[in-house]
């Protein structure tokens, strides 16, 4: 059964056109039946309700994260939003950061907003793909002094890669570092399984997923 904040982050994602279905073809040259932007959320509202689906999944992590990273640029929001969050259903007040793309040498300068990164950091993005912005996030983080003890994303598409591994499977074993996500492809199938109007969408993922998921290797 799909917890509270899984359900709600779906509902949401659908509503605001964050989960789109149809025909999209990815970096991999892969044809996947769905697609997922979460830099289609513009509203304040929309926004706070991310922000306190990522706090709800930190509260039931037990990560022992006391600072949020968020890389540039869809990082950047949802460290704000959740923090916020934390504070506001959880009485947590937990410091943020974010980086910029370019380093900038005028102003204050540095590749960091925010109080620079310290303790034991959870890096939160949106998805991974090939992994870049984690990684840079990560190093920020190291460079600073600070323990990375995990990342959060908002799906884990569960999909293989070329090494039979899934982006995230390859993040976790090259890093040493465990990765959450909100919602993953199986969360996504049990929800469209238990609405009747998505059959011929749940259809298309489920056989995308018998050919690239990780459960068919």
């Amino acid at each position: 059964m799909l917890s509270v904040y899984k359900r709600e982050f779906i509902d949401l994602a659908l509503s605001k056109g964050v989960l789109k279905f149809g025909e999209f073809t990815l970096k991999s040259g892969r044809v996947s039946p769905y697609f997922f932007n979460i830099g289609d959320i513009s509203s304040g509202n929309s926004i706070s309700r991310i922000g306190k689906c990522y706090a709800d999944l930190i509260q039931s992590s037990s990560s022992g994260a006391d600072f949020l990273f968020g890389p540039a640029y869809k990082g950047i929001p949802l460290v704000v939003a959740t923090s916020i969050a934390l504070l506001k259903y959880y009485d947590t007040d937990i410091s943020y950061a974010f980086n910029r793309k370019e380093r900038k040498d005028h102003g204050e300068g540095g590749e960091i907003i925010g109080q620079r990164p310290s303790g034991n950091v959870l890096i939160l993005d949106d998805v991974i793909s090939a992994g870049t912005s984690i990684r840079e996030a990560y190093k920020i983080c190291k460079r600073s002094g600070a323990n990375p003890v995990g990342v959060i994303v908002s799906i884990d598409r569960q999909e293989t890669g070329l090494n039979n591994l899934s982006a995230i499977e390859e993040l976790e074993e090259e890093l040493n570092i465990e990765i959450f996500s909100i919602v993953s492809l199986d969360d996504i199938i049990q929800y469209l399984e238990q609405n009747g109007n998505f059959q011929k969408q749940l259809a298309s993922i489920q056989r995308y997923q018998g050919e690239y998921g990780v459960g068919s290797r």
